[in-house]
C-alpha cells in the first residue's frame, strides 16, 4: 500500500539529527516506499476554500551529515496527500492556529491530519492536564499575584510556568523564604495580564520527569526519565537533563488509563504525557518528542507503531 505523506515542520537543516522524532518518523515511513512531501508553516495558504501548500518532495537518509534532499516545490492541493503529520514546534501562536484552520480544511475532504487539528487548539498543553485532577499536583492558574501568593503561602515549594512554553523555558521554583516570588509573577504574568500555571513543587524530579508517548491511547511501554543536571530544578534535555530510559509503572500505566478514553476521542494520536512522581504534569500533543531516545536504549520502532496505525485509518477510510 502506497501512501502520500505529508509532513509540517520547522527547517528540516536545523534539526538535531540524533534526536529528532519528527526524523524517525519520516525514516520509517519511507522505509514502506511511502511518498513523503515536506512543507513549512508559511507554505500552507487557502485559495477560495481549498487548502493548499507549496510542497517539496522529500527524501530523508539516516545519516547524520546528510539527512535529506529536497526537491522543487510543488504546489497542490492538500487533500492530494491521505495523510498529514503536523509537528511544527511551538510557539502556539496565533500562526499556529491560522496553520489548524488551513488544515481542517483538508481534513474535511479525507486527508488524515496527525494530530487533528480542532484538538490542537483545544488541548493547551499545560491546562489540558485539568481534564484528568485524579492524576495532577495541586495546581493553580492564574494571572492575579494575590492567588499565586496564597498559593504559595499554602503549598511553600511551587513552580511557576508559561502556559504556552516549551523545552524548559521561564520555568522557576520558588523555595520557601525566596524574595524574588514578586518579580517571578510580575514577569511571567506580564504585571498581571496573562496567565500562568503554578504548581505544587514535586520532590520526585530528582527521579526524573518521565516523558510517556501514547500513540491513539496506548502507552508505550517504556518512559524516557529526564533526570535534572546537578543544581537544575528543570529536567528537560533542552535545559541539560540527561535521559534514562525506564520501563513504565503501575502507577504510569494508570494515569495513561485515565487519559486514553479523552485523548482518542479527540483524535490527539500522538501525544507525550510527562510524569513526575505520581503526578501528571502536562500533556504534550503539538510535536512531542523521545522517539530516538527509546528507540535506541531499547531497541524498539516507535514510529512503526504510528505508521501502522496511520496505514490502518487510511484502509479503513478508502474501503468506506
Amino acid at each position: 500500500m502506497s501512501l502520500k505523506i505529508g509532513v509540517v515542520m520547522d527547517p528540516i537543516g536545523n534539526i538535531n539529527f540524533k534526536k529528532d522524532s519528527t526524523l524517525a518518523m519520516l525514516l520509517e515511513a519511507q522505509s514502506r516506499g511511502w511518498t513523503l512531501f515536506y512543507m513549512e508553516q508559511a507554505d500552507l495558504y487557502m485559495a477560495h476554500d481549498v487548502a493548499r501548500a507549496q510542497m517539496k518532495p522529500l527524501k530523508v537518509f539516516n545519516n547524520a551529515n546528510n539527512w535529506y534532499q529536497l526537491d522543487s516545490a510543488e504546489d497542490q492541493t492538500l487533500n492530494s496527500l491521505d495523510a498529514i503529520l503536523m509537528r511544527k514546534d511551538p510557539p502556539f501562536n496565533m500562526d499556529y492556529i491560522y496553520s489548524t484552520y488551513i488544515l481542517e480544511k483538508a481534513e474535511e475532504k479525507g486527508t488524515l491530519i496527525i494530530n487533528k487539528p480542532q484538538s490542537l487548539r483545544d488541548a493547551n498543553e499545560k491546562l489540558f492536564t485539568n481534564n484528568f485532577p485524579q492524576c495532577m499536583p495541586a495546581t493553580l492558574v492564574s494571572s492575579q499575584a494575590k492567588h499565586i501568593k496564597t498559593f504559595y503561602q499554602e503549598h511553600k515549594d511551587i513552580i511557576l510556568k508559561p502556559l504556552d512554553g516549551m523545552g524548559g523555558a521561564s520555568v522557576f521554583r520558588i523555595k520557601p523564604g525566596d524574595s524574588n516570588l514578586g518579580v517571578i509573577i510580575e514577569t511571567l504574568t506580564k504585571h498581571g495580564t496573562t496567565l500562568a500555571m503554578v504548581q505544587r513543587f514535586i520532590p520526585e524530579i530528582k527521579q526524573g520527569d518521565k516523558r510517556i508517548l501514547l500513540i491513539n491511547g496506548e502507552p508505550i511501554p517504556y518512559a524516557l526519565a529526564r533526570i535534572p543536571a546537578k543544581g537544575e530544578t528543570r529536567a528537560n534535555l533542552a535545559a541539560g537533563g540527561e535521559g534514562v530510559g525506564i520501563e513504565l509503572t503501575d502507577r504510569d500505566r494508570w494515569i495513561c488509563e485515565q487519559v486514553a478514553p479523552l485523548l482518542k476521542a479527540k483524535g490527539l494520536i500522538f501525544v507525550g504525557i510527562d510524569v513526575i512522581g505520581d503526578y501528571l504534569t502536562e500533556v504534550n500533543v503539538t510535536s512531542p518528542t523521545c522517539i530516538r531516545e527509546l528507540d535506541k536504549q531499547f531497541n524498539i520502532n516507535i514510529s512503526a507503531v504510528l505508521m501502522d496505525w496511520i496505514m490502518n485509518q487510511i484502509k479503513k477510510h478508502r474501503s468506506h
